[in-house]
C-alpha cells in the first residue's frame, strides 16, 4: 500500500500548491493558532514565585508530572496558564467513548447520527470543565503546600489564590479546546492532536543540541550517536508501517433488484487496523506506572517502607519497570480494542445491508470470525506498541543516551504528522479535481458555441 507521504509526493507540485489558495489559507491559520498556543505556554500563573516553583518542579519532574510536562510543551514546568493543556479534554473524550460502549443510553445516542454526535460532544465539554476544575483545584492546593530553600511557591496563599488559579487554568483549557475546534474547522489536521504535537515538538531542537553537545564533549561516542540516529529513523519507519497496516476482510453484496433494474453484486472490504487503540494504551500504562513514583516524591521519601520498596523496584530502567510497562500496554491494548470495536454490532450491520463474508454464515458466525481475526491482529499491534515504548526506556537506562522523546510522544508525533499530510493531500486532490471540472465545463461551452 502506498503511504500518504508517497501519494503526496506524487500529487504535489509547486504549480498545484500555488493555485490552492484555500489550502494556503488553512495552513497559515493553523500556524497562527499554534503560535498563539505556544505563546500561552510562557505566560505564568498569577501569584507564583517562579524561582521557588522551578526548584520544586525539579525535584518531582521524574514522575507523572514530567510526562504531562513533555506532552504540554513545558507549560507545566513554567506553571503557565496552559499548564493543564488539552489533557482534561482528552480524558473526557476517552471516558465518554468508554461510557458510550457500556451505557445503553449513550450507545443509542451514538447511533443517532449527526444529532447524536453533537450531543455527545456537548457532554464531553461539560465533563472537560468538571475534570479541569478538579485538577486545577488540586494544583492550587499542592502549590500552597510547596516550600523549599527558595521560599514559598505561592506568594499570597488563600481562597483568592485558589479561585484565580482554578478560573485561569480552566479558562486556559477551554480556550485550547475552542482553539482546537477552530483548527479542525478552518485549518489543516485535527486541532486537538496538533496542539499536543506542537507541545511535543517544541522541545526537540533543544534535545538535539544537547545530544550533539554530549557527543562533542565525549560523553557519547560518535559511533553510538550515528547508530542511535539510524535506529531512530528505523523506528519512525516501523511506526508508519504499523500505523497504516490493516487486515481487509472481503465483504460481498448480492444482486438486488430496484424497480425494473437489476444491480450486480458488489464487493467491498472491511478494514481492521493493526493498531485500533492508537496511543491510548501507552498513556494509560505510563500514568499507572508513574503513580507510585509521584506519590513517593510528594511524600519526600517519608512514606511507608513498602511504598519506597515499590518505587525502587519500579525505577526507570529497572527490569521490573520494563516488564510491568510492557504488560500494561498489552493489557490496555486488548481492553480498549474490545470496548471500542464490537464484532457483534459489525456483523449485525453487515447483515442489515445484505453483506456477508464469503464462506462465513451471516450473524453469529460472522461475529465470531471477526472477533478471531481482531484478536490475532490486536496481539501483533500490542507487541508493536510495547516494543516502541520500551525501547526508549532501555536506551536511556543501559546505553546512557538521554532521550527527549518517549514512546508515547514519538507515537503521537508520527501519527499526527501522517494524518496532517493525508489531509493536505486530500485538499490538493480536491483542488485539482475542481480545476478539471471547470476546464471540462469551459470546453463543453466552447464546443457548443462552435456548433452554433
Amino acid at each position: 500500500m502506498v503511504s500518504a507521504a508517497e501519494q503526496l509526493a506524487v500529487n504535489l507540485n509547486l504549480s498545484a500548491f500555488s493555485k490552492a489558495e484555500d489550502l494556503k489559507k488553512r495552513i497559515w491559520f493553523t500556524l497562527a493558532a499554534l503560535v498563539v498556543y505556544r505563546l500561552g505556554t510562557y505566560i505564568p500563573l498569577p501569584g507564583i514565585n517562579i524561582a521557588a516553583y522551578a526548584a520544586s518542579f525539579a525535584q518531582q519532574s521524574q514522575g507523572i508530572l514530567g510526562m504531562f510536562n513533555a506532552l504540554g510543551g513545558g507549560a507545566l514546568e513554567r506553571m503557565a496558564i496552559f499548564a493543564l493543556n488539552i489533557m482534561p479534554y482528552i480524558s473526557a473524550s476517552i471516558i465518554m467513548q468508554l461510557m458510550g460502549s457500556i451505557n445503553p443510553k449513550l450507545e443509542a445516542l451514538k447511533k443517532e447520527g449527526e444529532a447524536g454526535r453533537k450531543q455527545m460532544n456537548q457532554y464531553t465539554r461539560y465533563l472537560t470543565v468538571v475534570l479541569a476544575a478538579f485538577q486545577a483545584y488540586g494544583i492550587a492546593i499542592g502549590l500552597e503546600g510547596s516550600h523549599n530553600t527558595a521560599g514559598s511557591v505561592v506568594i499570597d496563599p488563600g481562597w483568592f489564590f485558589r479561585a484565580t488559579t482554578v478560573i485561569t487554568l480552566v479558562g486556559g483549557t477551554m480556550f485550547l479546546m475552542w482553539l482546537g475546534e477552530q483548527i479542525t474547522q478552518r485549518g489543516v489536521g485535527n486541532g486537538t492532536s496538533l496542539i499536543i504535537f506542537a507541545g511535543i515538538i517544541a522541545g526537540l531542537p533543544g534535545a538535539l543540541v544537547q545530544l550533539f553537545e554530549l557527543s562533542k564533549t565525549g560523553s557519547i561516542s560518535p559511533g553510538l550517536l550515528i547508530g542511535f540516529l539510524a535506529l531512530a529513523l528505523a523506528v519512525v519507519a516501523a511506526i508508519v508501517f504499523f500505523e497504516r497496516a490493516q487486515r481487509r476482510l472481503l465483504v460481498q453484496y448480492p444482486k438486488r433488484q430496484v424497480g425494473n433494474k437489476m444491480f450486480q453484486g458488489e464487493a467491498s472490504h472491511l478494514p481492521l487496523k493493526l493498531n485500533s487503540s492508537g496511543v491510548i494504551p501507552p498513556i494509560f500504562a505510563s500514568s499507572l506506572l508513574l503513580l507510585p513514583i509521584t506519590a513517593a516524591q510528594f511524600s519526600a521519601g517519608q512514606g511507608p517502607e513498602w511504598l519506597n520498596n515499590i518505587v525502587a523496584a519500579l525505577g526507570s530502567g529497572q527490569p521490573l519497570h520494563l516488564a510491568v510497562y510492557a504488560a500494561l500496554i498489552v493489557f490496555f491494548t486488548f481492553f480498549y480494542t474490545a470496548v471500542v470495536i464490537n464484532p457483534k454490532d459489525t456483523a449485525d450491520n453487515l447483515r442489515k445491508y445484505g453483506g456477508f463474508i464469503p464462506g462465513i454464515r451471516p450473524g453469529e458466525k460472522t461475529a465470531e470470525f471477526i472477533d478471531y481475526i481482531l484478536t490475532r491482529i490486536t496481539a501483533v499491534g500490542a507487541i508493536y506498541l510495547a516494543a516502541v515504548c520500551v525501547l526508549p526506556e532501555f536506551l536511556t537506562a543501559y546505553a546512557g543516551i538521554p532521550l527527549y522523546f518517549g514512546g508515547t510522544s514519538l507515537l503521537i508525533a508520527v501519527s499526527v504528522t501522517m494524518d496532517t499530510v493525508a489531509q493536505i493531500q486530500s485538499h490538493l486532490i480536491a483542488q485539482q479535481y475542481e480545476g478539471l471540472i471547470k476546464k471540462a465545463k469551459l470546453k463543453g461551452a466552447s464546443s457548443a458555441k462552435g456548433r452554433r
